[in-house]
């Protein structure tokens, strides 16, 4: 029987200063009333925009766990570990700036220490992420810790 390849590097493949980046994507008014509706965080900050005229931002931003959640799907929807993560065992994370409505954000990557599990199928892998905007700007940054798949015997 034939195995399709999944998507995603296996830990074998994934090296020590190996860089990674994601497409962008907009976030939008309705992924934050989705993401409110979903968490139950229904804040002014995020959901009252006469409210939000009155804070240091001057407008309604995006729940900062969106943005964390948005960064999850991007490492995704890039491929890189499509079908080879296992499971996510830990992140560290800094927001560093508000996302705003209509702001386009992007996953850049590195890896940044490997171990290997045998006994897991894989190893665990670090990466340096960040969440950078249209701008440039570096918005949400942290480490990632993964367990990957190793490559079929």
């Amino acid at each position: 029987m034939d195995t399709a390849r999944p998507r995603g590097y296996y830990f074998e493949e994934l090296e020590v200063g190996m860089r990674l980046s994601s497409p962008m994507r907009t976030v939008t008014e309705t992924d934050v009333v989705q993401f409110a509706g979903l968490s139950g965080d229904y804040n002014q900050l995020h959901t009252d925009a006469e409210f939000a005229k009155g804070t240091p931002f001057g407008q309604r931003i995006a729940h900062g766990l969106l943005g964390l959640s948005i960064a999850s799907g991007l490492a995704a929807r890039a491929g890189f570990i499509e079908g080879t993560a296992q499971a996510f065992t830990g992140l560290t994370w800094k927001f560093k700036a508000p996302i705003f409505f209509g702001d386009s954000i992007k996953l850049e990557g590195e890896v940044v220490k490997t171990r290997p599990m045998p006994s897991m199928g894989g190893g665990l892998v670090v990466f340096a992420v960040k969440v950078v905007n249209q701008h440039g700007k570096t918005i949400q940054e942290g480490e990632w810790t993964m367990l990957m798949k190793g490559r079929p015997a």
